[in-house]
């Protein structure tokens, strides 16, 4: 059985499983802080299985701490998490990777020292009971980082070093795959790789949230949106409703 056989089997069995199964991300009344600082403010956000979701806002908004309370790497949160219906309140951060989420945050981790390879082996496998993407796959889907394979982390691009580290993800096992700025410096033709790679996973059963500043790469992407302002969601709307959301947009983000 291949990986999408295999995701969308999973993806099956989850909408299957009783009350709350059909989604990936499931998040309510969510607070965060840092330290004394008071940064997400009630957050409620869902991403269905097998649909991409894109969380907008300015910089500063509070998008990438929502990234970062989900995997439980902020000072304290309160409110409720639920990965694939399992609530995470008294999951250790070191043991969210093992339920199947991927987290690619903005700082990529590539280790210059090693080769592309093996900057792309290094992370374990994860028990989630599918399989990830197989090397064969990742080249396809990447075929820059095939014929880089050998070169060391410090020789590639920025835009090659972003898909090292979403292709370190998906070998893993993961299923739902949180992606903080992606796109974000790239030039244009990397970006356009990327949102054919994000497409490509859609497809194949993954669910996403993407955090993205670039409303115009998004949103050929997203099944739905949600907009955050000063750590609280402030829209909500679906991409059959994104043209009436233009001018709202453009208070919000500027676009």
């Amino acid at each position: 059985m291949n990986s999408t056989q295999t995701l969308a089997r999973e993806s099956g069995q989850a909408g299957a499983a009783g009350e709350g199964a059909t989604l990936a991300l499931d998040i309510h009344g969510l607070h965060a802080w840092y330290g004394e600082s008071h940064v997400l403010h009630g957050v409620d956000l869902q991403v269905p299985v097998g649909q991409t979701v894109c969380l907008l806002g300015r910089n500063g908004a509070g998008r990438t701490s929502t990234l970062r309370a989900i995997m439980g790497l902020t000072s304290a949160r309160s409110g409720a998490v639920r990965v694939f219906g399992q609530d995470l309140a008294k999951v250790a951060p070191h043991r969210v990777a093992g339920l199947g989420v991927g987290y690619c945050p903005e700082e990529r981790g590539i280790f210059a020292s090693l080769s592309t390879r093996e900057n792309l082996l290094l992370p374990p496998l994860l028990r989630t009971g599918f399989e990830g993407l197989s090397l064969q796959e990742i080249d396809a889907l990447f075929p820059n980082l095939k014929e880089r394979a050998r070169s060391p982390g410090s020789r590639l691009s920025g835009g090659e070093q972003q898909m090292l580290a979403l292709a370190r993800i998906l070998r893993t096992g993961a299923r739902l795959l949180l992606l903080d700025e992606i796109s974000e410096g790239l030039a244009p033709v990397i970006v356009q790789a990327l949102g054919r790679a994000i497409a490509s996973l859609r497809d194949r059963g993954f669910s996403i949230l993407l955090v993205e500043q670039n409303f115009h790469f998004s949103a050929r992407l997203a099944d739905s949106f949600y907009v955050m302002e000063r750590g609280r969601i402030v829209e909500h709307f679906s991409r059959e409703q994104l043209p009436g959301k233009r001018e709202r947009l453009e208070q919000l983000l500027g676009v």
